[in-house]
């Protein structure tokens, strides 16, 4: 435990104010998205904005470098945030959606979205998301 402590200080001073999130709610999903971010076909991420609502510290800071974990909470990946957009999800473009990595077209990262943040599978469509934008800084475990 002593050698993640001393990684994650390293981190600190490397990346200073980095803070540390999973993609994904589960196992699978996290080693899949940190897949696609290691081969840099995702460079994006939401989620709605009542996860930040009583948290607003919590929200992506373009500039900032941030650890994305792995599922045992070992960072696995540096990304800096490029950009934080707060939008409608309908107003989320072709593009926004395809940089999440995922979906073959918008359609299919609606009804993905949808089903991940909406009641039975149905999302309001002024539903506010909050949408970032990053790029890859550095692979951990390529060190």
């Amino acid at each position: 435990m002593t050698d993640q402590n001393d990684n994650m200080e390293d981190l600190q001073v490397t990346y200073p104010g980095a803070g540390t999130f999973l993609l994904g709610a589960t196992k699978g999903r996290v080693e899949h998205l940190n897949k696609l971010v290691a081969a840099k076909q995702k460079t994006a991420t939401c989620l709605p904005w009542s996860e930040f609502e009583n948290d607003q510290d919590a929200l992506p800071q373009a500039g900032r470098c941030d650890i994305i974990a792995n599922w045992d909470g070992t960072p696995a990946m540096v990304v800096r945030t490029v950009s934080v957009d707060k939008v409608k999800f309908r107003h989320v473009t072709p593009q926004m959606a395809m940089a999440e990595g995922e979906d073959k077209d918008i359609e299919a990262w609606r009804k993905r979205t949808a089903k991940a943040f909406g009641t039975k599978g149905v999302l309001d469509r002024d539903t506010m998301l909050v949408f970032e934008t990053f790029e890859l800084v550095e692979d951990l475990g390529l060190r």
